[in-house]
């Protein structure tokens, strides 16, 4: 089995960029939502994407986002990838990927099989899905709350396109995750922190030496 592609998310500082490259990441994601710890804004954004160009594949993660701030993000940051963590449907997501040009992946939360099923009407629209943990109800974040989903729904399954395991990973039990999952990718934000919004240099080079371990 290959080794799994690595996103680190959540990247709000050059110093945290530093350690996912230097960790060999794959992707790196930069929250624009403004209730997450966190969010960046779209001009520091472009000077993060900018560095990390070449390197590192650059994700923005939006939520439910309004057209015009969606088409400002994409004009202003250098995105290899956006990731839409609402409640965007399939029509929705096939549409901004073909407004925008870009690669558009598509953030499920999960908690039973049925929600993994779900994620099979985005093939063709969207190019990866995400699987993440579902947050509680009332929840001020769709995501990055260190949840888990129950990694024994996953066994097994074979979406119809490409897909990344969130939700609840740290360096102490990814290498479990993909074992029991089959995960080709793995994702990881509040896992890698020392803080919220903090990142964590040995946290990040051990969650990638674990995933690929």
């Amino acid at each position: 089995m290959p080794a799994p592609l690595i996103k680190i998310c959540g990247i709000n500082s050059m110093a945290a960029m530093d350690a996912a490259i230097a960790a060999r990441a794959d992707f790196i994601g930069l929250v624009f939502f403004a209730k997450s710890p966190r969010h960046v804004e779209p001009a520091f954004a472009a000077q993060l994407a900018a560095y990390a160009a070449g390197r590192v594949g650059v994700v923005g993660l939006l939520v439910d986002p309004e057209p015009d701030f969606l088409a400002s993000v994409i004009a202003t940051v250098g995105l290899d990838h956006i990731q839409l963590h609402g409640r965007e449907n399939p029509a929705q997501v096939a549409a901004i990927a073909a407004h925008h040009g870009i690669s558009v992946w598509k953030a499920i939360g999960v908690k039973s099989r049925d929600d993994v099923a779900a994620a099979d009407a985005f093939a063709g629209a969207a190019t990866r899905v995400l699987f993440d943990a579902k947050p509680p109800a009332g929840a001020d974040l769709p995501g990055g709350n260190g949840l888990r989903i129950d990694w024994s729904v996953l066994k097994g399954v074979r979406p119809a396109l490409p897909w990344m395991l969130a939700g609840g990973l740290d360096p102490d039990n990814v290498a479990e995750a993909i074992a029991v999952t089959g995960a080709p990718a793995v994702d990881v934000s509040s896992g890698v922190e020392s803080a919220p919004g903090v990142k964590d240099a040995g946290r990040i080079a051990a969650f990638c030496a674990a995933a690929r371990g």
